[in-house]
């Protein structure tokens, strides 16, 4: 979930805006179809973008501690440079031969488990798990697909249906079953992974009673849209088994956890022991180039492409693939995975920290460095949390640094700078959480 998105009509009374401001939301009210939401109380307005900053028509600087997109900064120079000089030689497609195709294919599934040793590319996300879907789908013969249960994985069709994070105006496929994870439950770790398998057994013989039968688990390795719940690591194993005894696949949802955000691994899954058999990737492997891929085994990607056609003109496009690459280059040659998991530990000391002294940050989940931070004591009522929560974003952004919300509830923090981050953007970050809380902790005494 995105922090106090706004319809496109501002709200009177909330922010000061300036005449250009005020006029430039007046215009995308006229134009931009009613689905368009703007952020934050007061939105934001950006002109440039530098590593870890974006900056508005006045020069001044945010901190970006939420744009998980530019895993390696805004742009990114040497991404940048692979990008136009690629757009200035050609931008075929998959259906010619193209060597630089070929090579960034076998170095993307090489960070893989050798089992993955099939890519196929698409543009985005969405599509990505769109296609795994219908992958799933036709090599099983059913229907069914279990999810978690404020799940998000696109804005397909499909995707839509099966993630219930869009709310109830967006009605879930038929053939979709939520399970609950085990600490949204109550659930201490040492009955995640039983918690976990319960749940899906359960899906799994609704699906099969009705008639759907099951295609796929598919989960999001971090859990983010349900509030980051990514601990113990390996409690979902137990349920990815028992959709395979029922004949579906396994699908990791890697389009937010993966290439190193995690820190310690490469690719979300890893953390919990398991290989899928297929991986859907998006959003940061291109650095904002919009590219991206289904990783899988060779099995059911061959079982989809014998009977089935997959053919996408822009996906896998040569621009799109010297970007990605670039990505991965500097990924591996900068060890960026090792700098998540050494700014998420600071991050997380600092956070710990800062705990001591505010009551109001109830928990702290991380993997390297994707952080969901609850918001509010225990004994706050859920809407007194969230309107906590808010607060806290909202003044941050009035403090030029920039996160959102995540949950059920939106009462907790959402926070996943770009893997560059260093030591000085970690410590201006908690040093405007801190203040942020003594200013909306002063409100309410």
């Amino acid at each position: 979930m995105t922090t106090d998105l706004m319809p496109n009509r501002f709200r009177p009374g909330e922010a000061e805006l300036s005449p250009r401001d005020a006029d430039l939301i007046a215009r995308r009210d006229a134009v931009l179809g009613a689905s368009y939401r703007l952020q934050y109380r007061n939105p934001v307005h950006f002109e440039r973008a530098e590593g870890m900053w974006l900056y508005d028509p006045e020069g001044r600087a945010y901190l970006d501690f939420y744009n998980n997109v530019p895993s390696l900064g805004h742009c990114h120079p040497e991404v940048n440079a692979a990008m136009a000089a690629q757009a200035g030689r050609i931008s075929g497609n998959t259906r010619y031969l193209e060597p630089g195709l070929v090579d960034y294919a076998e170095r993307l599934v090489a960070t893989f488990p050798a089992e993955m040793d099939r890519v196929v590319f698409t543009c985005t996300g969405s599509e990505s798990n769109d296609l795994a879907l219908r992958i799933a789908r036709h090599v099983s013969g059913a229907q069914g697909v279990i999810v978690s249960s404020h799940a998000y994985h696109g804005t397909s069709a499909a995707c839509a249906g099966v993630s219930p994070n869009l709310g109830a105006a967006v009605r879930l496929d038929p053939a979709t079953r939520m399970v609950t994870l085990p600490g949204p439950a109550g659930i201490p770790d040492e009955g995640a992974a039983r918690h976990f398998e319960d749940q899906v057994r359960a899906a799994i013989a609704d699906l099969q009673r009705r008639g759907f039968g099951v295609a796929a688990l598919l989960f999001d390795s971090i859990f983010s849209s349900d509030g980051v719940w990514l601990d113990p690591p390996g409690f979902i194993a137990g349920g990815a088994a028992a959709v395979r005894a029922a004949g579906g696949l396994v699908i990791s949802d890697e389009v937010q956890p993966g290439f190193g955000r995690t820190g310690d691994h490469m690719w979300g899954f890893m953390r919990h022991g398991i290989v899928p058999d297929l991986a859907t990737l998006g959003k940061p492997m291109g650095n904002g180039f919009p590219i991206g891929a289904v990783v899988g085994r060779a099995d059911p990607m061959a079982g989809f492409g014998a009977t089935a056609r997959y053919s996408n003109t822009f996906a896998g496009n040569a621009v799109g693939i010297a970007t990605a690459d670039a990505v991965l280059r500097v990924l591996q040659r900068d060890d960026i995975p090792g700098n998540a998991r050494a700014m998420g530990a600071r991050l997380r000391a600092g956070l710990e920290t800062l705990q001591g002294s505010h009551a109001s940050l109830r928990a702290v989940r991380h993997a390297g460095l994707f952080f969901g931070i609850d918001i509010g004591r225990d004994d706050m009522p859920a809407p007194a949390r969230r309107a906590l929560a808010l607060d806290l974003v909202n003044a941050m952004r009035e403090d030029r640094v920039l996160i959102s919300t995540t949950g059920a509830n939106e009462d907790t923090l959402k926070v996943r700078p770009p893997l560059i981050v260093g030591p000085e953007h970690v410590d201006q970050f908690l040093h405007s959480l801190g203040r942020a809380l003594a200013l909306v902790e002063g409100r309410r005494t």
